[in-house]
């Protein structure tokens, strides 16, 4: 497997005292990577600085190019990013707000044309909410809004996809669908994903690698392919304490204690 984001030695923060310290990880196209760790570990952080949000030491190179000489614009049609709150606040179409993820291939000017709306409402069909196309996103239940997100994040087709908890809102039905999905942009599209998570049971399940993080540094970079039992709660337990994990048809489930 090749590698579509290489980062070496990420450090960064927000003015004060550093936040991420010394992060190296990879990963490759067709991927799905979860990162995991405790609310403050610096997951937030660490994607906030690879999709250029952030300031950073170190190197990070997508596709083979250094992220840092890429222009805003550049790196926005390279990566796909989904925040884990929508922040419109304004009345748009579901379909519009679809559209607005071809911004960063659109010219001055340019509007989607009728084989990219085609696209956005396929991609609304994917996320299981076409009949919403016309309404207006702000009369929307926050977990029907993150699945309007989650098809923008989709639409454009961007080598790298990276989402914050994009799975927050939704009821359990909708959280296995959207990791269905995820997967599917991996396994099937061969994209990279880099998934930020608190659930460590839906990351199991459905991650090919689980990048664990504890105060700004990632301590345990696993395959769920070549793990066992034995080591995976051991990484695991380095992060959530004494847990018990169970092993059921090839799927893991930690609990506490």
């Amino acid at each position: 497997m090749t590698d579509l984001l290489f980062a070496e030695h990420l450090c960064t923060g927000y003015g004060g005292p550093e936040i991420l310290h010394d992060v190296s990880f990879r990963i490759g196209h067709g991927e799905l990577c979860a990162l995991l760790g405790a609310n403050g570990s610096g997951k937030s952080t660490l994607i906030r600085a690879v999709c250029g949000l952030l300031p950073f030491r170190g190197k990070c190179f997508l596709e083979g190019k250094e992220l840092s000489q890429l222009s805003q614009r550049a790196r926005a049609q390279k990566i796909s990013y989904l925040s884990q709150r929508s922040s419109l606040s304004i009345p748009l179409s579901v379909m519009d707000v679809v559209l607005m993820g071809y911004n960063p291939v659109l010219g001055i000017f340019q509007t989607p044309g009728k084989a990219r709306r085609h696209r956005a409402m396929e991609e609304l069909r994917r996320v299981g909410i076409e009949h919403l196309a016309e309404r207006d996103i702000l009369s929307l239940s926050e977990g029907q809004r993150q699945l309007v997100m989650l098809a923008r994040t989709f639409v454009r087709g961007a080598p790298l996809l990276i989402l914050d908890e994009p799975d927050s809102a939704l009821d359990f039905q909708n959280r296995h669908k959207v990791m269905e999905l995820l997967q599917a942009q991996a396994h099937e599209e061969g994209r990279g994903v880099l998934l930020c998570s608190h659930d460590a049971n839906f990351a199991m399940q459905y991650a090919d690698r689980l990048l664990l993080m504890k105060d700004g540094r990632l301590c345990s970079d696993i395959s769920m392919q070549a793990c066992g039992c034995e080591e995976l709660q051991q990484a695991l337990s380095k992060l959530y304490g004494p847990i018990t994990l169970a092993e059921h048809r090839g799927n893991y489930f930690m609990m506490k204690g």
